[in-house]
């Protein structure tokens, strides 16, 4: 099968194809596991952390994705939960262990043995992919293969995200850096919490548009103070600095979520500049989303197909993987970037 495959660690700094194009065997299904015809896959920021060696070492080779959308192709012994011909997605957790008190207490995304997609087990950028039956997420029929890819990360972790933010309909809500996520987050306040005014902090004058086009009521960039003081402000950049702009723009008893699995370490020193009376004082809080549970994944599903909220996505062929990562790196983002597989 054609894949694209991360052989080293590499920065797309100094290098324009990072993956390399590679031809290698099918993988098989073993027991409880299924394997998946690959339709498309999402690009996501996570991918470029695994590549420049910000996250987790990956185990190398191994190819990259974790937005997988297919269909099963054959089920390994054992199997009965789903079935060949279900079309199905995986997400950012490949496996737990099931076994410790974080998955018995439902934080599965907490589990000492989390394995993700794409970085401990081949992911989806390819033409196959297995997965065990019980981590794969059956998609509703009413999101199309490309729309459903981005919700398998930058829908679910912004899901959690806001779950985590607190925030209740009419309190405001800041929302910094508006890519694959973020803009799933605003449709998804705009159903959920119609009274909640959401002020959006972004770079590009294209993502302060596209903010307001889906119903921001103010945009500015990421060092401009709101008009007011906010409740909640979830952060999904990849930089230090708007975590501590957005502390300050938080009124007393705020919360910051920050929606990211690594910061870019040439970013740390905007860490020398945090004031405690300016950005932590008046019981402001801080909460790191990390990773998402299956849990996650399918109530964002089922809330996205309930509320017809699909992502504006850009699409790219397999071979064309390290252009999408490149634009994604130079924020060259209006919604979300997707891999066409087959």
């Amino acid at each position: 099968m054609k894949a694209m495959q991360l052989q080293q660690i590499s920065s797309l700094a100094e290098t324009t194809t990072p993956l390399v194009p590679v031809e290698i065997p099918s993988p098989r299904p073993a027991g409880g596991e299924v394997l998946i015809g690959i339709s498309v896959c999402g690009v996501c920021h996570t991918d470029i952390d695994e590549i420049e060696g910000r996250a987790t070492p990956p185990r190398l080779p191994v190819v990259p994705g974790h937005q997988v959308v297919g269909r099963v192709e054959e089920a390994g012994p054992g199997v009965s939960a789903v079935r060949v011909g279900d079309r199905v997605g995986v997400a950012w957790i490949y496996s737990a262990c099931g076994k410790c008190r974080f998955c018995r207490e439902g934080y599965e995304n907490l589990c000492p043995e989390f394995r993700g997609t794409g970085r401990d087990a081949d992911g989806g950028y390819a033409g196959y992919m297995v997965a065990r039956e019980d981590y794969v997420h059956r998609i509703p029929e009413r999101i199309s293969d490309v729309k459903a890819a981005p919700l398998m990360c930058a829908g679910a972790i912004g899901y959690r995200s806001l779950r985590l933010s607190g925030i209740k309909d009419g309190e405001t809500l800041g929302l910094t850096g508006f890519g694959a996520s973020a803009h799933l987050v605003l449709k998804m306040v705009n159903h959920l919490y119609p009274r909640t005014r959401v002020f959006v902090f972004a770079r590009g004058e294209g993502e302060k548009a596209f903010a307001r086009d889906l119903g921001a009521v103010w945009t500015g960039d990421t060092s401009d103070p709101p008009p007011e003081k906010l409740r909640a402000i979830i952060d999904t950049t990849p930089a230090w600095k708007p975590v501590l702009e957005a502390l300050r723009d938080l009124e007393p008893g705020g919360r910051l979520v920050v929606n990211a699995i690594r910061k870019e370490d040439s970013d740390k020193s905007s860490l020398l500049g945090l004031d405690y009376p300016s950005h932590l004082w008046m019981e402001k809080e801080i909460r790191s989303v990390a990773n998402v549970t299956r849990r996650d994944v399918r109530e964002f599903l089922d809330l996205a197909a309930a509320i017809s909220l699909t992502p504006e996505t850009e699409e790219f062929p397999l071979l064309e993987a390290n252009r999408a990562l490149l634009e994604l790196k130079n924020r060259k983002i209006k919604g979300a970037k997707v891999l066409r597989i087959s």
